[in-house]
């Protein structure tokens, strides 16, 4: 039998290494970043060790206001500095205080563990993507942006859900101690994939009025780009508005859940619906890249209208509209943060996707804030309804801006 000639592969360029070694170690860094077991029990931690409701509410608090006050310092440290540099020391402080959770468990541990992790955190804000933006910009591929920052989402939501599966096996096995030894593992392993990230940077040009290139120039230079590109603010408002509302409900989904009259036991499988639709979201977040406004707006409809018909059904089956609808708010996520990368032309990135994260804190703590006040008055499903109106506002912006005609020249 005759065998035919396969035709000869097509050299690899350095440019395609240069693009899959930074794929590979960006996704195993946002992988381990979200692998940490003691994510779905911590509460439990300090419960066991007699702090009382009042006081683990304090606690979120702590690391709420840490995050807050970080978050623009740490995206000017990242420009100012090494972006890599702040995403090796972003989980290694984190690392620190999940050990100091496991080694001194006290209510000042606990507090000093939070604050340490609202400086990870923080650190990461903002970093991540302006490294990962600017080193497609020198291999001339910022097109594969959306594609890239959608995959490590999803691997970042698959990471989130291993981690709480694996959670009870290891309790069994070792308690909190060994909780801790594999989360502190993972915080390790995040920071040494990080240390291997790409970072070419060209250095910062002089500014006559300000030719030391501080932190204040950074701050200066950041916030003055903001005020000059009405582009910048668009895309820095719906980053916010689009991030904000979902990411906030993310965490009443179990209560949601337990609503429906679900077992306790089936309460994480109707969660896992929920996740599998943000994974699937962030994988198709490069096919949404394209739509025009239009489309994204009608998407965004469609959407919103999902989330709140699968909420009121007040059944496990609304859970998979649910699932859709937070796979669109996924995608919508991931692009509109391309949109802001796009915008940006500065040498102070990191410090404007900054302030990005501080408005999504900002309204992240309304949003935790008009929920929690209305909870005792309202159903869980009637909440998620109402929060489906910011998603049909953006919606309407976008259709509204769609339809203006252009500016003239």
């Amino acid at each position: 039998m005759r065998r035919t000639a396969l035709p000869p592969r097509a050299p690899v360029s350095e440019r395609d290494r240069s693009l899959r070694r930074l794929q590979r170690r960006l996704l195993a860094h946002c992988g381990l970043r979200d692998l940490v077991l003691l994510y779905p029990v911590y509460a439990l931690l300090f419960a066991e060790h007699g702090l009382s409701t009042a006081e683990i509410s304090s606690l979120f608090v702590i690391w709420s206001l840490t995050s807050l006050l970080a978050e623009v310092p740490s995206g000017v440290w990242a420009d100012a500095v090494s972006r890599r540099s702040a995403l090796v020391t972003g989980p290694l402080l984190t690392g620190a205080g999940f050990a100091l959770w496991v080694a001194a468990p006290s209510y000042p541990a606990f507090a000093a563990g939070f604050v340490l992790w609202g400086l990870g955190g923080a650190l990461a804000s903002g970093a991540l993507e302006a490294l990962v933006y600017e080193e497609l910009a020198r291999l001339d591929a910022t097109d594969r942006y959306a594609r890239l920052m959608g995959r490590s989402a999803a691997i970042a939501t698959v990471a989130t859900a291993v981690a709480t599966a694996a959670a009870a096996p290891v309790f069994g096995a070792g308690g909190f101690a060994a909780l801790g030894v594999a989360s502190v593992a993972a915080c390790l392993l995040c920071a040494l994939v990080a240390a291997c990230l790409p970072e070419h940077r060209e250095a910062r040009a002089a500014d006559p009025e300000d030719p030391e290139p501080g932190y204040g120039a950074v701050l200066r230079s950041g916030l003055a780009e903001v005020r000059r590109s009405s582009a910048v603010r668009r895309a820095l408002l719906t980053v916010v508005v689009l991030s904000t509302v979902w990411g906030s409900l993310d965490e009443y989904v179990p209560l949601l859940a337990a609503a429906t009259g679900a077992a306790t036991p089936d309460v994480p499988l109707l969660v896992l619906v929920v996740y599998a639709g943000v994974a699937l979201g962030g994988l198709l977040a490069a096919r949404a890249e394209g739509l025009s406004a239009r489309r994204t707006a009608a998407l965004l409809s469609v959407a919103a209208g999902l989330m709140a018909v699968g909420a009121l059904t007040g059944s496990p089956w609304g859970f998979v509209l649910l699932a859709v609808a937070f796979a669109v708010f996924q995608l919508a996520d991931v692009v509109a943060d391309a949109r802001l990368q796009e915008a940006l032309s500065g040498p102070s990135r990191a410090t404007v996707t900054s302030l990005a994260g501080l408005g999504t804190e900002v309204t992240t703590l309304l949003v935790y804030a008009v929920y929690g006040a209305a909870s005792g008055q309202t159903a869980h499903g009637v909440l998620f309804a109402l929060f489906a109106l910011p998603y049909l506002a953006v919606a309407g912006a976008l259709a509204g801006a769609a339809a203006r005609p252009p500016a003239n020249p």
